[in-house]
């Protein structure tokens, strides 16, 4: 059995957000985010993915097609397949965002 703990996903940096991979398969991503205060990822779509994020810990500003909210830790939130979307750490404190993805990006 594969069993990783969302709790040893914690590398951040002052660049930019990091992207920590926990599973990744041909039908989906699992990542953790981890956001220092003011750090974001651009708004994007995927045309053919769905995304969810779970807020761990923090706050986040997310955006789906034009409408941005401010959610904490326990929120999950959708960005189906076409939408465009992204996320913001508007909170006081670093926040961590488990995020899925499915079907995962193809690789170029």
């Amino acid at each position: 059995m594969d069993v990783r703990y969302l709790s040893t996903f914690t590398g951040f940096s002052s660049e930019k957000l990091q992207k920590h991979s926990v599973f990744q398969t041909p039908r989906f991503f699992l990542d953790v985010y981890c956001l220092k205060v003011g750090q974001s990822q651009t708004a994007h779509v995927h045309s053919d993915a769905d995304k969810v994020y779970v807020v761990l810990e923090g706050s986040c500003r997310f955006t789906v097609d034009g409408q941005a909210e401010v959610h904490g830790a326990g929120a999950a939130v959708l960005a189906a397949a076409g939408s465009a979307h992204g996320i913001e750490n508007v909170g006081a404190d670093d926040a961590r965002v488990l995020v899925l993805m499915a079907p995962p990006p193809k690789k170029k």
